[in-house]
C-alpha cells in the first residue's frame, strides 16, 4: 500500500501540531474517548474524521447525523403535522 493511502490518517504528534497542544494532551484525549484513535502495533493513527469538531464545531458524527436530519426535515414536519391532526 503506497503512502498516499494513509494521507487521511495521522500520527498523535501530528494532531498536536494541528490543534496547537501537546502530544500529551492528545493522548489525553484519545484515552478519554475524545479523539478516536487505531493502535497499530505500538503506534497510534488517527483518521482525520476524529478532528473535524475542530472545523465544524460538532463532533463528526452528530455533524453527519445532523445533515441526515436536515435531508429529511420536510418529511420530518409531514408526519409530525398528520401526527398532530
Amino acid at each position: 500500500m503506497s503512502q498516499e493511502k494513509l494521507v487521511n490518517t495521522y500520527t498523535p504528534e501530528e494532531i498536536a501540531e494541528v490543534l496547537r497542544v501537546k502530544k500529551n494532551t492528545v493522548y489525553q484525549l484519545i484515552s478519554r474517548g475524545e479523539i478516536i484513535a487505531k493502535k497499530i502495533g505500538k503506534f497510534y493513527r488517527i483518521p482525520y474524521s476524529s478532528i473535524s469538531f475542530t472545523q465544524t464545531g460538532l463532533d463528526n458524527d452528530l455533524y453527519l447525523a445532523e445533515q441526515v436530519d436536515l435531508k429529511n426535515i420536510e418529511s420530518i414536519h409531514l408526519a409530525l403535522k398528520e401526527a398532530r391532526s
